[in-house]
């Protein structure tokens, strides 16, 4: 099934982009490499990938240049791969319109994780099975029925809290900035206020989570935003 699936993969670090290039190919990815930023969006528009690997870090432009350009016209999964591993740039990337960000020196396992995190979320939004229910361990949300259970037992939401667990759960896996989630909540022209979204947010654990303190569920990325557990494979 990977066979069909092309990666554009836009690194300028020859044993980086090789390592990559041998993680993927193991797991029958398609890859196609690009070395600059110009040849990326070139590729990109010709070879229409699945899924787009992108350093930051690039001889001829900058990486956030990229991804805003691409969103222009695509919405094509772009996981960011970079050495810089602060939080402005993070937020920045996925601001720009990055679904992910790994943080240089990474692993298979991770990279791998991280790939085929993206490529469901993609498939999910485009499928047939968009609305299905979010699933995970015990924790079951049903978007069409406005329900929420955890081992059996239903759990009540305010609207609000309800759709803050959708959001999180329909893009399970990815990290949705504060910004993010206080626009989709609140409007556009809400305060740009984290307070009343950590109020819910600790209401919403306190019902979700078996320990609140240890959350499985709905995780924080700090300085960033919130991340709900990836759903159980079917």
């Amino acid at each position: 099934m990977n066979k069909m699936i092309k990666i554009l993969v836009i690194e300028d670090e020859k044993h980086i982009r090789t390592f990559i290039t041998s993680v993927l190919t193991t797991q029958q990815y398609q890859v196609i490499p690009a070395v600059t930023g110009r040849e990326g969006l070139s590729q990109a528009a010709s070879q229409c990938p699945n899924l787009i690997l992108l350093d930051l870090g690039l001889p001829d432009m900058d990486g956030m240049e990229i991804i805003t350009q691409i969103r222009k016209w695509s919405s094509v999964p772009i996981i960011v791969i970079s050495a810089r591993i602060q939080e402005d740039d993070k937020v920045s990337a996925l601001d720009a319109g990055a679904d992910d960000y790994i943080t240089k020196p990474f692993g298979n396992s991770e990279l791998l994780a991280r790939i085929r995190t993206a490529l469901r979320h993609s498939n999910r939004l485009r499928g047939p099975l968009a609305n299905r229910p979010y699933r995970s361990g015990g924790l079951i949300i049903d978007f069409e029925k406005h329900l929420v259970a955890r081992d059996g037992q239903e759990i009540h939401l305010t609207q609000n809290e309800f759709k803050i667990v959708s959001l999180l759960a329909k893009n399970n896996g990815r990290v949705l900035l504060y910004d993010q989630l206080i626009e989709h909540i609140w409007g556009p022209y809400s305060e740009n206020d984290n307070t009343i979204l950590r109020v819910n947010m600790a209401n919403i654990r306190r019902k979700l989570e078996p320990n609140p303190a240890e959350p499985i569920y709905i995780f924080t990325e700090i300085g960033v935003g919130y991340r709900m557990a990836e759903e159980d494979p079917t």
